[in-house]
C-alpha cells in the first residue's frame, strides 16, 4: 500500500464513529471448593468496532468469545478494564434499549406462537403496540416466517432453522443500532446458514452494527468487513480479510484424467471430487498447461487464489501451540 492510500485508509478510520469499544479488558473466574483455582477467560483484551460494521470474532471453543459478548451486553462484570458501547460505559439502560441479542442457546417459551413470542419481547421494551403492530409483520418478513402457518405455530413446532430465525426477529424488535449474534449459524444446515446470512447481510444494507462470534469460517469470510482472533482469551489478530489474507499468490487449479504421478509433481495437495482431481499449482501456469496437452488431461479451470481464512485460522492457533478445541 503506497503512502497516499495509507493516508486515505486513516482518515477513513479516524471518521468513522466507535460503536464497540474495549480497553485491556480482564475476566477471571474462580472455581474450586475453596475458590482458590482461577480461570483466565479475557486477558488485557481491546478492540474497537466501527459504525456500520459487520464484525466477526473467531476463536476454538473455550476462547472466551461468549465471555466477551456477555461482558459487553453487562450480563457478567468484568475483573478489570474498562468497554463503551455506543459511547457510553457497558450497563447503561439507555444503551440497553439500541441494542439487539441473539445467545448461542436461546431459551423460548415454546408455548407461546412466533407472533406472541415477538410481542412478549416488544412489551419488554416497552414498544407501543401501534408500533408492533406494524413492525412484527416485517420482521418476520425479513427471516421468512410471515406465512400464516409459521407465525401462528406454537414454537414448540418449530424446527431448529425457524426457531434461530424467531430468535435473530426478537433481536431486532427495538430496531437496534447494534446487534450480537453469538454463533448465529451454530446447527444449522446449509440452507438455514444461508437465510441467516442473507438476514446479516440485509442488516448490514440498513447500516447497523453487527458483532457475531463464530467458528463457521466460510460465512465469516462471505459477510464480515473485519475479524479478530480470540485464543485462550487474548487477542491473536485483527483486520481485514485484505490486511490479514494478503493478495492473491498462487493459482488453484481443477481438471479431469492425465497420470497420477506427473500431476503430484505439479500440484500441492491434490484432491478429487468425483472424476474430477483440484488443488493448489506449483510452479508456471503456461508449463503446466503444456504437460496436460502432452498427457491428454483436461484442464476445466484455473484461478489466482489467495489463502482461505480457514487456512489462516489455524495457521494462527498453531504458531501459539494451540493443536485442537478446549
Amino acid at each position: 500500500m503506497d503512502s497516499t492510500a495509507k493516508l486515505s485508509a486513516a482518515l477513513t478510520i479516524v471518521d468513522r464513529i466507535p460503536v464497540v469499544q474495549t480497553s485491556q479488558l480482564w475476566k477471571v473466574y474462580r472455581t474450586g471448593f475453596w475458590l482458590n483455582q482461577k480461570i483466565e477467560s479475557l486477558k488485557n483484551f481491546s478492540i474497537t468496532v466501527y459504525q456500520g460494521e459487520t464484525f466477526g470474532l473467531l476463536g476454538p471453543n473455550g476462547a472466551g468469545k461468549t465471555t466477551l459478548l456477555k461482558t459487553l451486553l453487562g450480563i457478567v462484570r468484568p475483573t478489570s478494564g474498562r468497554a463503551w458501547l455506543l459511547g457510553k460505559p457497558i450497563g447503561d439502560r439507555v444503551v440497553k434499549q439500541n441494542i439487539g441479542y441473539l445467545p448461542e442457546n436461546a431459551y423460548f417459551y415454546d408455548y407461546l406462537t412466533g407472533w406472541e413470542f415477538l410481542q412478549l419481547a416488544g412489551d419488554l421494551f416497552q414498544i407501543p403496540k401501534s408500533v408492533q403492530y406494524q413492525r412484527i409483520p416485517q420482521l418476520l418478513e425479513l427471516v421468512g416466517l410471515s406465512q400464516s402457518a409459521a407465525r401462528k405455530k406454537q414454537l414448540r413446532q418449530y424446527s431448529k432453522g425457524m426457531l434461530q430465525r424467531i430468535g435473530m426477529a426478537q433481536a431486532l424488535i427495538n430496531d437496534p443500532e447494534v446487534v450480537f449474534l453469538d454463533e448465529p449459524m451454530s446447527g444449522l444446515d446449509p440452507m438455514g446458514r444461508y437465510q441467516i446470512r442473507e438476514i446479516i447481510l440485509s442488516l448490514k444494507s440498513q447500516g447497523k452494527t453487527i458483532f457475531f462470534n463464530s467458528h463457521i469460517l466460510s460465512d465469516v469470510e462471505k459477510i464480515c468487513d473485519r475479524i479478530a482472533i480470540l485464543a485462550e482469551g487474548e487477542l491473536i489478530c485483527m483486520g481485514s480479510l485484505d490486511e490479514l489474507l494478503g493478495k492473491a499468490d498462487h493459482y488453484q487449479v481443477k481438471g479431469k484424467g492425465g497420470n497420477l504421478d506427473v500431476l503430484n509433481r505439479w500440484i500441492v495437495n491434490l484432491a478429487f471430487d468425483e472424476d474430477c482431481w483440484y488443488g493448489q499449482l506449483q510452479g508456471e501456469p503456461q508449463e503446466f498447461i503444456a504437460s496436460l496437452r502432452l498427457m491428454g488431461a483436461q484442464l476445466i479451470g484455473i484461478n489466482l487464489a489467495r489463502a482461505s481464512l480457514e487456512e489462516f485460522f489455524m495457521h494462527q492457533l498453531h504458531r501459539r501451540g494451540i493443536t485442537s478445541p478446549h
